[in-house]
């Protein structure tokens, strides 16, 4: 296996390696062996969240690794109940007691709360703290439009270094990759392989699953390799950050080998026509408490 992971280099000159290991919806009983697994394959990037109740498995995984904590990119998110900027301030020393680190490479906010907006640019001012103090690496957002982007940094004085959004072969979000581009932040992807269309659905009939796409398998079975590696591919290709999540150890070790083979212009050109403009997700313009009445203990 071909274990050479490139990095990218995010709006501060941090190298953010471009290939890590989700772990929402990862339980904290298989966490901790899923990070473990993961760093042992040569992943260095891992991505969790207060929200996702596992940052002390994430903790225990990389210290069970034996990787040296300064190879290891960890990043963690501030939930939407805790902002604020003393509230920030509270949940980030939370997250840091719970992962055992004495800092984070990369701090996010969850969601815009464009309903909120003066407590999330409060939030992101006490990030911006954070950063200052060395205590976070970089800092930045997840679903975030151009406009909220936009918003945000009229607002703050600080661009964010990374926005992590629901982005796959039927969500390719052009219009945030490109704003992210005119900012100098990174575009990251969550379900990067089209998970959500999947799990967020009640209704089989409408669930759409990217590996089951003829294009996709058709370039699988070219390629003599697996769906998920082959849009795996396609993420990196367009410089884009994916964080797949898996906790069975074929598959974490399946997704980290992508980087011995390409897809030719064409190919990647197929893919991209697979866009429906449809998120599989919940809708950023809409996201707050009362979507999400869940809190996190600190």
């Amino acid at each position: 296996m071909t274990q050479h992971n490139p990095t990218l280099t995010l709006n501060n000159g941090v190298e953010m390696p471009a290939l890590g290991l989700g772990v929402y919806q990862s339980s904290p009983e298989e966490t901790a062996e899923a990070v473990h697994t993961a760093l042992r394959t040569g992943y260095r990037l891992i991505d969790t969240a207060a929200a996702y109740f596992n940052e002390q498995q994430v903790g225990e995984g990389i210290r069970r690794s034996g990787v040296n904590r300064e190879e290891v990119f960890v990043t963690t998110k501030l939930w939407i109940s805790d902002y604020g900027y003393e509230p920030a301030l509270r949940a980030f020393d939370a997250s840091l007691r719970r992962l055992g680190l004495d800092y984070i490479d990369l701090y996010l906010l969850h969601w815009p709360v464009p309903s909120d907006l003066d407590a999330a640019v409060a939030s992101y001012q006490a990030a911006q703290k954070l950063l200052a103090e060395g205590r976070a690496r970089a800092i930045g957002v997840c679903n975030h439009s151009p406009q909220h982007l936009a918003t945000l940094v009229e607002r703050t004085e600080v661009v964010p270094a990374v926005n992590q959004v629901e982005l796959h072969p039927y969500f390719t979000q052009r219009a945030v990759r490109e704003a992210g581009a005119r900012h100098g932040t990174i575009t990251q992807s969550w379900s990067p392989i089209g998970g959500v269309n999947v799990y967020a659905t009640t209704d089989a009939e409408k669930a759409r699953n990217v590996l089951q796409d003829p294009v996709i398998r058709d370039l699988a079975e070219t390629h003599g390799r697996t769906a998920a590696q082959i849009v795996l591919r396609w993420h990196l290709q367009n410089g884009l950050s994916p964080i797949p999540k898996s906790v069975h150890p074929n598959r974490i070790r399946e997704n980290f080998d992508v980087f011995d083979f390409s897809l030719s212009a064409s190919e990647m050109a197929a893919i991209d026509a697979l866009d429906t403009g449809v998120r599989g997700g919940p809708d950023p313009e809409q996201v707050d408490t009362e979507m999400f009445p869940l809190t996190v203990e600190n």
